[in-house]
């Protein structure tokens, strides 16, 4: 009798499982997933969501966090000259260069996490795109600023951008939004409040017949922060 409740339960169970195997792995999952016939296009990927909807813009803010990360090392290397030789202004564009180019990689990582790959060869199109219009980065410290501030606004908005596609979209990506704004609007909020706070600090410093001074001061108090 026991013997027989054995095999009567060996065989309920083995029931279940084959229940569970055709509900979950469907005939076109298995040919999907199958070494001959697996392809980029298939449905054995890491995208879920609404990441086909976010995705452009997303490489739209890595090409301009790529943009602003060598316009802020172009300002570091012109401030590190011996003709200017402003180390605080250097050490500012310098961090901020490494910022925007750490970002970059963190939203590669981020794309390619979520099943997709960054396409340097396309051209996407967003707010932080937007190109500040200058002929070059030669500047003097107080329009230096000026263009920092600029740069700052953008990725803010490209950031925002990103995470109002990722929250109002057709189809939505909530975790893709979640990662926006814990990773970026925050920080890009507390850059821009900096750059701002500089900027008008160090305007107000310069309204003097000669500001040469008050402008090597504010590079010291720039080198201690």
């Amino acid at each position: 009798m026991k013997l027989f409740i054995a095999i009567a339960l060996v065989a309920s169970l083995g029931s279940l499982a084959l229940a569970k195997e055709e509900e979950y792995c469907q005939n076109s999952v298995l040919t999907a997933c199958s070494s001959s016939t697996f392809s980029a296009n298939s449905i054995c990927n890491a995208r879920f969501a609404g990441i086909d909807h976010v995705e452009p813009e997303v490489q739209a803010y890595i090409n301009s966090q790529l943009t602003k990360s060598y316009d802020y090392l172009l300002l570091a290397t012109h401030f590190n000259s011996y003709q200017k030789n402003r180390p605080g202004f250097q050490k500012l564009y310098q961090g901020l260069s490494d910022r925007s180019f750490e970002d970059s990689i963190a939203l590669i990582k981020q794309i390619t996490r979520r099943g997709g790959i960054v396409d340097f060869n396309t051209r996407h199109e967003s707010p932080a795109s937007v190109s500040t219009q200058r002929n070059t980065l030669e500047v003097d410290e107080l329009h230096s600023l000026a263009l920092a501030l600029d740069n700052e606004k953008q990725l803010a908005a490209g950031a925002t951008h990103v995470h109002t596609r990722a929250t109002h979209a057709t189809e939505r990506d909530p975790e893709l939004a979640h990662y926006i704004e814990e990773n970026f609007l925050g920080k890009q909020a507390e850059t821009v409040r900096k750059l701002s706070g500089y900027a008008n600090d160090l305007a107000k410093l310069m309204k003097v017949p000669d500001p040469s001074l008050s402008v090597y001061l504010f590079d010291e108090y720039l080198q201690k922060q």
